[in-house]
């Protein structure tokens, strides 16, 4: 079974920057395509960034393309979540998810495994 852990979030100014990780646990190889979502209160979880198993595919949604990077360490275990130039609406709690194939997709079903969330917030 895999575990997923996320830290990094707290409360920052716009405009400033901070850096997620997502540490994950379980057998090798259990784990592939990785991605960050984020959800605030009223809404559907929204797809952020992925990666493959690599990292040497990305893919981001608009909202953050150019501000955020994701990568990955495999012999570290740990996946990240690089945010700059942070705006409120960026704002919520961002889980990270894990997929046990090759897929990095900004589907939320193609990921089996996640996080409990760490909350971001940005203040104007």
């Amino acid at each position: 079974q895999v575990q997923l852990v996320e830290s990094g979030g707290g409360l920052v100014q716009a405009g400033d920057s901070l850096r997620l990780s997502c540490g994950w646990t379980g057998r090798t190889g259990s784990v592939g395509g990785m991605a960050w979502f984020r959800q605030t209160p009223g809404k559907e979880r929204e797809f952020v960034a992925t990666t493959n198993w690599l990292g040497k595919r990305t893919r981001y949604s608009d909202s953050v393309k150019g501000r955020f990077t994701i990568s990955r360490d495999n012999d570290a275990r740990t996946l990240y979540l690089q945010m700059n130039a942070l705006k409120p609406e960026d704002t919520g709690v961002y889980y990270c998810g894990a997929s046990e194939g090759e897929a990095y997709d900004w589907r939320e079903s193609e990921y089996s495994f996640w996080g409990q969330g760490t909350q971001v917030t940005v203040s104007t």
